[in-house]
């Protein structure tokens, strides 16, 4: 299944894979990989336990996405480590690590989607014309519920932080 005119980039509409994730619902599982003294994998288990905000962004290598967890990074450092916080996009583990230690990302954790993009087809987040994910926020609960979830519709506009925040907050 895919969502034909799901979300725009640059007015230009294009198809995102797999179903809609939705409050309410459980969230679908995730095998994702970063890179901390060789390649690590994270799973939606390893983050029950505790709230959840999942930054979805298509790369760190783009002024927006790079904005958007500079942002993220900042705002969420308040909640300590009462929180998990998710960086995800298709960008490599490397490219992820090197990005987040120049520019002092230590309050959201990069987690990639390249190696199966099941992430992207399970989160409807992939776009299919593009290969890469869309940007999107989600919250989760303790239990791994949706209790937010936000696919900006253009794809170069940055997410209602605010929103986004306060769900996580609600959590708490």
């Amino acid at each position: 299944m895919s969502r034909s005119g799901a979300v725009t980039f640059k007015g230009n509409p294009l198809t995102l894979a797999g179903e809609a994730v939705s409050v309410g619902q459980q969230a679908p599982d995730f095998q994702l990989h970063y890179f901390q003294d060789g390649m690590q994998q994270i799973t939606l288990s390893d983050v029950q336990g505790k709230p959840t905000i999942l930054s979805v962004l298509p790369s760190l290598d783009t002024p927006v996405c790079a904005m958007q967890t500079k942002k993220f990074n900042e705002s969420l450092g308040q909640f300590g480590d009462s929180i998990n916080a998710l960086t995800v996009s298709l960008d490599l583990p490397f490219a992820m690590n090197r990005f987040c230690g120049a520019e002092d990302i230590t309050n959201i954790r990069s987690a990639s989607d390249y190696q199966d993009r099941s992430f992207g087809q399970n989160w409807g987040t992939l776009i299919e014309e593009l290969k890469i994910m869309c940007r999107a926020i989600f919250v989760l609960d303790a239990n791994g519920k949706v209790t937010y979830a936000e696919v900006v519709p253009e794809v170069t506009d940055e997410p209602n932080y605010d929103t986004a925040l306060a769900a996580v907050k609600e959590q708490l």
